[in-house]
């Protein structure tokens, strides 16, 4: 079987399957079973597929049609620039967590001891390490998700320290000058509404907040101001519908901003104790 017909076949099977782009996603699952990049298909369309080649596409592509992530087929997440390894024990990163940074960068670009709550695969806090040079700390609950992240920061020469614990409960008083988090907020009663992709692949513990979906939105709030140290921020990522919720937690703090994605949907609250 050449790449052309490889390509074709893949791509009319996720197709007939309901698989969006299904096209762009036989390239990737081509290219990540021969070992290429995608300029290879085009530029070697008459290239015969090994024998184990074929099975791995193969194996790809029923994979992906029984609902399974591309990401966590190839392992792969690209995140502001860098390639992060995802495995289904961590969210994949989602571009509109990429406007945490940006916040970030913009309002606390002094910022020298920073501190990521829910790290899962460390995409914020190796991102901000590598951007700003600060000392950054991260935390998860699950030692699957501290794994994977250790070793994007290992890859990626971020130097992050990691924290085994739930939220803060482990970071010393005053400690730091910004918190950032993509908290859980999805609400339980939501769950059976999620595409399959997210409800049946992508790890609870990181999804689901509880009944409301504002469950550690209101933990974190509690917590930060004993973290934070004097004119601290704190920047979360919002859920959809989450917004007036989680304003009403910092009525009492300084600067609150929030910042829309690129739909206009309110996406980033800012906030300085």
């Amino acid at each position: 079987m050449t790449l052309q017909t490889a390509l074709l076949q893949g791509t009319q099977l996720l197709d007939k399957a309901s698989i969006a782009v299904p096209r762009l996603t036989a390239e990737v699952l081509l290219c990540h079973a021969i070992h290429r990049e995608r300029e290879y298909l085009y530029a070697h369309p008459e290239y015969e597929l090994q024998e184990v080649e074929w099975l791995h596409y193969g194996r790809y592509l029923h994979e992906r049609m029984q609902g399974k992530p591309t990401q966590y087929i190839t392992h792969r997440q690209e995140f502001y620039g860098r390639d992060f390894r995802v495995t289904s024990d961590v969210l994949i990163p989602r571009p509109e967590t990429e406007h945490v940074v940006e916040a970030a960068l913009q309002l606390a670009p002094g910022a020298r001891r920073i501190l990521d709550v829910g790290t899962g695969s460390g995409a914020l806090a190796v991102t901000l390490q590598l951007e700003t040079g600060a000392e950054v700390l991260a935390t998860d609950i699950s030692p699957a998700a501290i794994a994977v992240a250790v070793e994007n920061a290992r890859r990626l020469a971020g130097r992050v320290d990691f924290v085994l614990c739930d939220l803060m409960d482990s970071i010393a008083p005053r400690s730091v000058d910004l918190i950032v988090s993509n908290p859980p907020y999805v609400p339980l009663t939501q769950k059976e509404g999620l595409q399959r992709e997210v409800r049946d692949w992508e790890p609870h513990v990181a999804l689901f907040a509880g009944e409301t979906g504002f469950e550690i939105y209101d933990r974190i709030a509690a917590s930060a101001p004993r973290i934070l140290g004097p004119d601290g921020w704190l920047i979360l990522e919002l859920g959809f519908g989450s917004l007036n919720h989680v304003t009403s937690l910092f009525a009492d703090w300084h600067d609150v901003q929030i910042t829309p994605d690129l739909a206009g949907i309110p996406r980033v609250l800012a906030a300085r104790r």
